[in-house]
């Protein structure tokens, strides 16, 4: 699936992977937004991990998504990994399995995008729905109430040949960036707070 093309929505945050706090503003952001649609509690977590690994550079949702089912953790519940990807051919039927399983889920879609040069390495989260495949015109259905994508290569000419000639490490990189938030997220959430104590 060729995911869409970074937008500029406002009241996205962007993060390079270099940056020392990327782990922790990942992690601050995340949690603010899960507080902000009161979806830390009662509502279940779907972590809905887009994209192939038959193209390196839509690799990135399957790789967080396999990393993230690896590991002891209740907080989130995982939809689409290395082994079993959601992608352009299966997203409905995995919306529409989703939606029969859980009462009420809270989606986060997570997807790469490609984007413009100086934001190459840079992980966004943003509110509101992703669309995959719109930059290849893809009837998709919009997916999520909280987005993040990584932006893995320079997109506006000959995407499918871009995707498929981004390279691995900054990939994996970005993947690593993504769990480790997405773990520091659950252990804020984890910590008392200090009305509780």
């Amino acid at each position: 699936m060729k995911p869409l093309l970074e937008d500029k929505n406002a009241g996205k945050t962007k993060i390079h992977i270099d940056n020392p706090l990327a782990v922790p503003k990942f992690s601050w952001d995340l949690l603010g937004r899960l507080e902000k649609y009161d979806a830390l509690e009662a509502r279940p977590k779907i972590l809905l991990c887009i994209g192939t690994d038959r193209s390196t550079g839509d690799s990135l949702g399957p790789l967080v998504g396999s990393k993230m089912a690896a590991l002891e953790q209740d907080f989130f519940i995982v939809y689409g990994t290395l082994e079993q990807p959601v992608h352009a051919s299966n997203l409905k039927e995995k919306l529409e399995e989703i939606h029969r399983f859980y009462h009420n889920p809270f989606i986060i879609a997570i997807d790469a995008c490609l984007g413009n040069i100086d934001s190459v390495g840079c992980v966004s989260i943003g509110d509101g729905a992703l669309l995959p495949g719109a930059g290849v015109n893809k009837n998709l259905p919009p997916v999520g109430e909280i987005h993040i994508t990584g932006i893995v290569n320079v997109g506006g000419f000959m995407e499918y040949m871009v995707l498929q000639n981004t390279r691995l490490n900054l990939v994996m990189r970005m993947a690593d960036t993504i769990v480790k938030g997405l773990m520091l997220t659950i252990e804020q959430f984890a910590r008392p707070k200090a009305s509780e104590m």
